[in-house]
């Protein structure tokens, strides 16, 4: 009767359906963790955000690096723009997601280090080869507020370093990358992404976009994706069953019919013939 499962159809439908219920309980799992960590984002941005001011030095150091637990935290510097060491960072999403470039822009403090200043984003314009016109950071003395954020690396970036890329221009934010590119200037390790300045520049409107902060209210739909996930999963071995229970019901019809067909079929009964007197 059962033998069928040992025929090839069968057996690649088992194995199938025996690697596919752990494979979907893994992206159930992968899922639930996207959401823990997405839940945990939100968090700590949410929690940041609301944190006070301090300046950017008490969080990060020379040849350092800030806690990550520390991004998004409002943090202040003070000095004077470093114009001639100005890059944009390519690739780059604007609040709309429009992709142009990103302006990084070191700020000397009194005391010789630099901060790096994401100060928003601009353009890219028609020629992706060369360094689009940047609109030029305020003058003298200014001080900066925003949010701290941890250097990019190929690691936690998932940005590929590019050669060959024109003067100006880099894929990613990185403060030891940037001191080297300063001629050793001591850099404090992160960077920050401008949310305002005092005094305020007078051509505020031809600055960069500031960038609004990430949003922190929605958890996506990594929980539902999860359970989906898991309800294919209870639906693989439901489905091998169903096909099982079929075919074996298509096997004793068959027996069945073939039964009957064998069967010895009973004399039909002879005609009776009546004599007329």
């Amino acid at each position: 009767m059962y033998r069928f499962l040992l025929s090839r159809q069968w057996v690649i439908l088992t194995l199938i359906s025996l690697a596919l219920i752990p494979f979907l309980i893994w992206l159930g799992f992968w899922q639930l963790h996207r959401h823990e960590q997405r839940v945990e984002r939100n968090e700590l941005i949410g929690s940041s955000l609301a944190a006070p001011e301090v300046p950017m030095a008490q969080l990060t150091a020379v040849g350092g690096e800030p806690d990550p637990d520390d991004r998004y935290r409002p943090v202040t510097a003070t000095g004077v723009y470093d114009a001639e060491h100005e890059v944009v960072v390519r690739n780059r999403a604007s609040n709309d997601d429009t992709v142009g470039y990103w302006v990084l822009t070191p700020l000397v403090q009194d005391d010789g280090t630099a901060a790096l200043v994401n100060r928003g984003w601009i353009d890219a314009g028609e020629d992706l080869t060369a360094v689009p016109d940047v609109p030029a950071a305020p003058p003298g003395e200014v001080t900066v507020t925003g949010r701290l954020m941890t250097d990019e690396t190929q690691g936690n970036s998932g940005i590929r370093d590019r050669e060959g890329l024109p003067d100006g221009m880099v894929m990613m934010i990185n403060s030891q990358e940037r001191s080297e590119a300063m001629g050793g200037v001591p850099t404090l390790g992160g960077y920050l992404v401008l949310t305002g300045t005092s005094p305020a520049p007078a051509d505020a409107d031809a600055q960069p976009e500031l960038l609004d902060a990430l949003d922190h209210s929605s958890i996506g739909a990594h929980f539902a994706y999860a359970i989906q996930w898991w309800l294919f999963t209870g639906g693989v071995p439901v489905g091998w069953i169903i096909l099982f229970r079929r075919e074996v019901k298509d096997i004793r019809a068959a027996e069945a019919k073939e039964r009957r067909a064998a069967a010895p079929r009973a004399p039909e009964p002879a005609a009776s013939s009546s004599v007329g007197g």
